[in-house]
C-alpha cells in the first residue's frame, strides 16, 4: 500500500516578492517524511482570494492532505480563512471556542482582543481547531485541509498538534553516497541502478568542495534491505572509479 500524499499551499505576497524567506515547507517536508506521508507538491500563491480558492480546490482533490501556511492574522491581507470557507462552500464567523482561546492568551499578557484581533477567531463552519500554544490564535482543520500560521514558530507548534491526528504510512529512509567525480562519470551506471531498483528513488546532486568537483547520490525508500543493497552497489562503483585513477 502506498503512503498518503500531501501538498502545502504557501500564501503571501511577501514570499513571492522575496521579502520573507519561506521556511515552513522545508520543516513540513522533513516531518512528513519522518511519519511516512509523501509531500508531493509545494505551491506558492499571492494574497488573492480567487487564486487561493482555485489552488486549494485543485490540491485538496489531488492529495490526501493539504496544509496551508500564512494569511490567518488580523490585517487586511489575511484572507486565508475566508478563502478556505469559500472553497469548501461553508459559512465563517467568530466562534466562541476560538475567541476563548484568543482571550485567554491575551489576558495572560494583560490585554483584551481588539476588533481586528478577533478576526483571528473567525473559523469556517464545521472546522476543528488547531491549538496554538505560542500566540493563542488557533488554526483549523476542515475536510482534508489544515490551515496554519505563516510565522515559523507558530507553524511548527500547530504541525506538532496536527501530525498525531493523521493517518501516516511507512517512513521513508534516506542514505547518501559521496563520489569525488562529476555526474558524467557515473551517469550510465546510475541509470542502470535506477532501472534495476524501481522501488527506490535516486537523486544526483553535483557539488564543489574546494578543488574537488563531485556528486552526492541520495537514495530514498521504505525497504531497509533494498536500500542497503543500493548503497553497497554505489559504494562498489565508487571504489572501482577510485582504483582507475
Amino acid at each position: 500500500m502506498s503512503n498518503p500524499t500531501a501538498a502545502i499551499l504557501v500564501i503571501g505576497d511577501e514570499i513571492l516578492s522575496g521579502r520573507t524567506r519561506e521556511a515552513n515547507a522545508y520543516h513540513l517536508a522533513g516531518e512528513l517524511t519522518r511519519v511516512g506521508i509523501d509531500l508531493s507538491e509545494i505551491r506558492v500563491v499571492p494574497d488573492d482570494h480567487d487564486v487561493i480558492v482555485e489552488a486549494l480546490n485543485a490540491l485538496r482533490e489531488r492529495y490526501t492532505y493539504v496544509f496551508t501556511s500564512g494569511g490567518i492574522g488580523p490585517t487586511h491581507d489575511d484572507i486565508t480563512a475566508d478563502a478556505v470557507a469559500a472553497a469548501l462552500g461553508v459559512g465563517i464567523d467568530v466562534r466562541a471556542d476560538a475567541r476563548a482561546l484568543l482571550e485567554e492568551a491575551l489576558a495572560a499578557r494583560g490585554a483584551t482582543p481588539t476588533a481586528d484581533q478577533l478576526r483571528m477567531a473567525r473559523i469556517p463552519d464545521g472546522a476543528s481547531l488547531i491549538v496554538n500554544g505560542v500566540s493563542g490564535a488557533p488554526g483549523f482543520s476542515i475536510g482534508n485541509v489544515h490551515v496554519m500560521a505563516g510565522v515559523p514558530s507558530i507553524f511548527v507548534a500547530m504541525l506538532d498538534a496536527v501530525l498525531p491526528t493523521l493517518t501516516a504510512g511507512v517512513p521513508v529512509l534516506s542514505r547518501e553516497v559521496r563520489f569525488e567525480v562529476g555526474e558524467g562519470r557515473i551517469a550510465s551506471q546510475l541509470r542502470q541502478l535506477v532501472a534495476d531498483m524501481p522501488q527506490l528513488t535516486f537523486g544526483s546532486y553535483p557539488f564543489r568542495d574546494g578543488e574537488v568537483r563531485g556528486t552526492n547520490v541520495v537514495v530514498r525508500g521504505t525497504m531497509p534491505a533494498l536500500l542497503a543493497d543500493a548503497v553497497a552497489r554505489l559504494e562498489s562503483l565508487r571504489t572501482s572509479l577510485a582504483n582507475r585513477t
